[in-house]
């Protein structure tokens, strides 16, 4: 799917803001609400995310060139000072955003992005009631009720086919795709699906000669017959993100790969897995993405999450 160039919008204070609330509730006043705008960035290191830049990364550290950068974010919600969440109602534009799952997208489709869209999308826009907020708090992922579907039916964002896997795992929270330079080519795994792909043996693992694909997404998901949809995921993997002190008008949430992958192993892979990390349970190339992600794995209890901080 093709979008034309996001053009940024300049919003001023009588200006008020179609939402899926707002449509859902016809007697919600703008005198009662106010507009707001939360920017993201994408990072590696220090240095901005941009597609065809090699970069050093990992444990030890490997020279890698991005070809993806994309998650969903949902369930956004701004913190009082007592740590009470007050949801934010997103604008329904009918492309980055829908109910409370919004795209963020840092690739542009030139260079090694050839798999991605040549729009971007580096902000979240809706409103929130009026108040005094120090904090914010969101969810990478998709919600149950609209992760299991069809992607070619669903509505944008949730249309793009290169973020989902199949209507029983759904979507991909998070796709960051790691490859060596040089190296352009699409990978769309998905974590049966390339199980059995065949490494040079290493011990306990075979080189990683693809690259390092990394996406993020539910495991485990089971339906009870006859229904087909599924009513539950052993491994839901969504992170629930918290900042306690946050500047909507100052700050920007950064999204560092670096850190993401600083214990990570970019040259390996795990023999009779996926190549890098599709979320797999018994994956153990995922072990340190998903701690810093904040999020249980393999029976370790999880830490603070590290991919995201305020800048």
């Amino acid at each position: 799917m093709n979008f034309g160039r996001y053009v940024p919008v300049v919003f001023l204070p009588t200006l008020i803001l179609r939402s899926w609330a707002a449509l859902a509730h016809p007697k919600l006043s703008s005198t009662s609400t106010q507009p707001l705008i939360l920017k993201f960035a994408a990072q590696v290191g220090s240095q901005p995310f941009a597609c065809g830049t090699t970069y050093s990364l990992g444990t030890p550290t490997t020279a890698a060139t991005l070809n993806d950068f994309r998650f969903y974010i949902s369930e956004v919600a701004l913190l009082d000072a007592k740590g009470k969440a007050t949801p934010i109602t997103l604008e329904q534009d009918g492309k980055w955003q829908y109910q409370s799952v919004a795209l963020l997208d840092f690739e542009n489709k030139t260079g090694a992005c050839a798999n991605g869209t040549t729009e971007m999308r580096d902000r979240i826009i809706g409103t929130v009631p009026k108040g005094s907020y120090t904090g914010l708090k969101f969810t990478l992922g998709v919600p149950f009720a609209l992760n299991h579907g069809d992607a070619t039916l669903a509505p944008s964002p949730l249309n793009l086919t290169g973020l989902w896997w199949n209507w029983q795992l759904g979507y991909k929270f998070a796709r960051l795709d790691l490859q060596k330079p040089a190296m352009h080519s699409s990978q769309g795994h998905s974590p049966k699906a390339q199980s059995s792909k065949t490494h040079q043996a290493a011990g306990d693992h075979g080189e990683a000669s693809g690259g390092f694909p990394i996406h993020l997404g539910s495991t485990g998901c089971a339906a009870q017959p006859p229904a087909q949809t599924p009513t539950v995921c052993k491994s839901p993997n969504k992170a629930v993100v918290t900042f306690p002190r946050f500047n909507a008008a100052k700050n920007v949430v950064v999204a560092d790969l670096a850190r993401l992958v600083a214990k990570t192993d970019l040259t390996q892979n795990q023999s009779k897995t996926a190549p890098g990390c599709m979320s797999e349970p018994e994956d153990r190339d995922c072990q340190g993405i998903m701690a810093h992600l904040g999020l249980p794995f393999m029976g370790k209890t999880p830490t603070p999450q590290t991919f995201f901080s305020v800048k």
